[in-house]
């Protein structure tokens, strides 16, 4: 996800379902991790960019108004 995408969505809520599936995907992927069974190991690393990514987007409209 780029940020570009990201700027298009302007509805908070959006985003917080956005950074709650993120979460829940970040979850799954480290508990494959310890478990051994997480095969892209890189594809953590991106869930954990997007996440912030989202969370900077949601910071921007509160500040926006």
């Amino acid at each position: 996800m780029k940020m570009s995408e990201l700027n298009e969505i302007n509805n908070v809520e959006d985003l917080q379902e956005k950074v709650a599936e993120l979460s829940q995907e970040l979850f799954n992927l480290r508990l494959q991790k310890s478990i051994s069974q997480l095969q892209d190991t890189a594809k953590l690393g991106r869930t954990k960019k997007d996440r912030a990514r989202v969370l900077t987007r949601i910071s921007q409209l509160k500040k926006a108004g």
